[in-house]
């Protein structure tokens, strides 16, 4: 099993659903910039489940940061970060050891493991591991804010309901996007959000859940960062965007509209506006030939319905391989999109300041 990832600077995560504690650790952060405890709280906050859309599992994640800080500033040593599991209740799952749930990785992870997994709450391949990856995202985004970089996120569409869709002006773009970092409901229309709960609430009365596509931007990022091929800007974020475990499918700019686009609708104009070069649009989300171009940058990421739901289904016992009828019990959440916000957020910068660092270390070593 391989949990690291990053160049200049690496992220292994570790821990089970139900185990004692999750977190990880940041090899590679550059040292003197501060980090707001407070900030770090806010952030995992978003993720944290509140109220009737989310799960009954209520973790307090208080994040411990164990050594490469000193003085509310980083050290430049290796940063670990412990999450402890507070609020478990493995005797939900005792009865599905071997039970598959459809939609989950039971199946795939008795093939790899050969049923020495930790199934409890779905072990390693759950989304309680994202709060580990939010932490250390919030650390990152913190070093990329001191460098006038901003990120966030809103739930573009929810089950075929959608939101007004980010600004194509930069100014009002950062707007929206600070506006949505204090909102425990990443929506730009208010009246959207009320929908949007209504929605999901309705999953949950008929035992079901509901899926969406969450928008993400990401201002004042310079040009020239990325590669070509094997790391460009797509790739790098794709990669870390693909291991948070509900994503199933990652676009950029206008993304899969582009196939119903002509050449003249997809390009983007540019022009000098007091010696700045711009594109007059942004279909290409800031993105050309995997390197940004220095506007802004734009994700949409496919969250699929939570797959733990409520209502009897098809099932087989891995062990006995007799098909059985599947009806669940515990805690689990009629959507996960809205608490997926802060975790696409954290991905989307660490991938940007490990990018962003690897230009700073090419150029330190370019001709003068």
């Amino acid at each position: 099993m391989k949990n690291t990832f990053g160049t200049n600077i690496a992220m292994t995560i570790f821990g089970e659903s139900h185990g004692p504690m999750i977190g990880c650790v940041l090899d590679g952060l550059p040292a003197g910039f501060e980090i707001s405890l407070e900030q770090l709280k806010a952030d995992m906050d978003k993720r944290k489940a509140k109220g009737d859309l989310s799960t009954r599992r209520q973790e307090g994640d208080e994040v411990r940061i164990v050594s490469g800080f000193f003085e509310g500033k980083t050290t430049g040593t290796s940063m670990c970060l412990l999450i402890e599991n507070t609020n478990t209740r493995s005797s939900d799952y005792a009865a599905l050891k071997s039970r598959l749930r459809p939609g989950h990785a039971d199946l795939s992870a008795y093939e790899k493991y050969h049923g020495f997994q930790d199934y409890r709450g779905g072990g390693h391949f759950s989304g309680r591991i994202t709060a580990a990856l939010c932490a250390a995202g919030s650390i990152c985004r913190q070093i990329l804010e001191q460098k006038g970089v901003y990120i966030g996120s809103h739930i573009l569409n929810l089950h075929g309901l959608k939101d007004t869709p980010f600004s194509d002006d930069p100014v009002l773009l950062k707007e929206q996007i600070q506006y949505l970092n204090v909102q425990d409901f990443a929506v730009i229309d208010t009246k959207a959000a009320g929908l949007f709960q209504d929605e999901i609430r309705k999953a949950s009365r008929n035992l079901d859940s509901v899926g969406g596509i969450l928008q993400t931007a990401v201002v004042g990022f310079p040009s020239g960062i990325g590669e070509p091929f094997f790391d460009s800007i797509e790739s790098v974020l794709s990669h870390l965007l693909f291991s948070i475990p509900a994503i199933k499918g990652v676009s950029f700019g206008a993304g899969f509209d582009f196939a119903g686009m002509y050449g003249h609708e997809a390009n983007d104009p540019i022009q000098s506006i007091d010696g700045n070069l711009v594109t007059m649009t942004n279909q290409n989300g800031g993105i050309n030939g995997g390197i940004t171009n220095g506007m802004p940058i734009l994700v949409q990421s496919v969250i699929k319905p939570t797959p733990s739901i409520y209502q009897p289904q098809q099932s087989a016992d891995y062990a006995t391989r007799e098909n059985v009828t599947l009806e669940i019990k515990g805690r689990h959440d009629p959507a996960i999109i809205h608490r997926a916000r802060a975790v696409v957020d954290s991905a989307v910068a660490f991938g940007l300041l490990d990018l962003w660092m690897s230009k700073m270390a090419v150029e330190a070593f370019e001709p003068l």
